[in-house]
């Protein structure tokens, strides 16, 4: 008899929303601001209608959605319980959602964010989760784990554009390797022989500048997806990400949050915004297509 199928990996299912909807991820950041120029209140059920206006307008319409955890949190349990309901009415849409949440531990506190954001039947757990790396590779095993295993997704801290980051990610070890090189040479070798990409994603600044040269970080070699925040609003166009990424364009999946957000509330203006960010990066990164 044969054996059930296991659930679809999630690389496999982020590379065919990418075909389908260009590759393009749209933050859901309700920050203050935001919040007050859609005239909504800052406070959780605020959060809640914001994100759930987003996920209304642009679900089925982009690759995926990514709802960054702090901006909901801030609010309290009510605030997670709006985070809930925006992720709840993303997977009823049909949409991929990265959960940003950026969580790092060790042994059994990793393995408990790991659950939250990752296992079947959590209410916070998304399609993949982004994770910090900074105290080993290795203690992220948890979360590689039960992502594998239910089909979900990770992507992790590799070159970020803040201006602190590279004094860590630029580092070099004894081996003579930077730390950036280290965790992406750590994400390919999880994602050796996957097709179409590996369900271990890196996150890289697409504002970092020559820094993937610099550190030495072979992208290319990830087979995996690379996550690109910093398009539209905070300066990286198609030279930028051209410049960045080189040959590894294909794989990656541009986010923009205030650069699509601030069109709104408008539905139609917002749906505007996005259409005109995926047929950017789709010209920067799959220009043959």
């Amino acid at each position: 008899m044969t054996a059930p199928a296991g659930p679809v990996p999630f690389g496999a299912r982020l590379a065919g929303a990418m075909d389908d909807h260009g590759p393009l991820c749209v933050g859901i950041d309700p920050h203050a601001a935001l919040l007050e120029a859609w005239s909504l209140p800052d406070d959780a059920t605020g959060v809640r209608e914001f994100g759930l206006r987003v996920v209304e307008v642009l679900g089925g319409r982009v690759a995926a959605l990514k709802p960054q955890v702090a901006f909901f949190e801030r609010h309290g349990s009510r605030g997670l319980a709006a985070l809930e309901d925006v992720l709840a009415a993303a997977r009823a849409a049909g949409t991929l959602t990265v959960v940003d949440a950026k969580r790092g531990d060790i042994g059994s506190t990793m393995a408990g964010y790991a659950e939250a954001f990752l296992a079947d039947g959590s209410p916070l757990a998304g399609d993949a989760v982004t994770l910090t790396p900074y105290l080993g590779f290795g203690s992220l095993r948890p979360a590689l784990d039960l992502a594998s295993g239910t089909g979900r997704g990770v992507f992790v801290l590799c070159l970020t554009s803040n201006p602190e980051g590279a004094r860590v990610q630029h580092a070099v070890a004894a081996d003579g390797r930077s730390v950036a090189a280290s965790v992406a040479a750590e994400a390919a070798a999880l994602n050796a022989d996957a097709e179409p990409l590996g369900s271990v994603g890196l996150v890289v600044g697409a504002t970092v500048g020559d820094a993937v040269r610099a550190t030495g970080t072979d992208l290319s070699a990830v087979n995996g997806p690379l996550l690109a925040p910093g398009v539209g609003a905070q300066g990286a166009g198609e030279r930028e990400l051209a410049a960045v990424f080189g040959a590894a364009r294909g794989q990656v999946l541009a986010s923009s949050s205030r650069g699509v957000l601030a069109a709104g509330p408008d539905a139609g203006a917002l749906r505007g915004a996005a259409a005109a960010a995926v047929a950017e990066v789709s010209a920067a990164l799959r220009p043959a297509r």
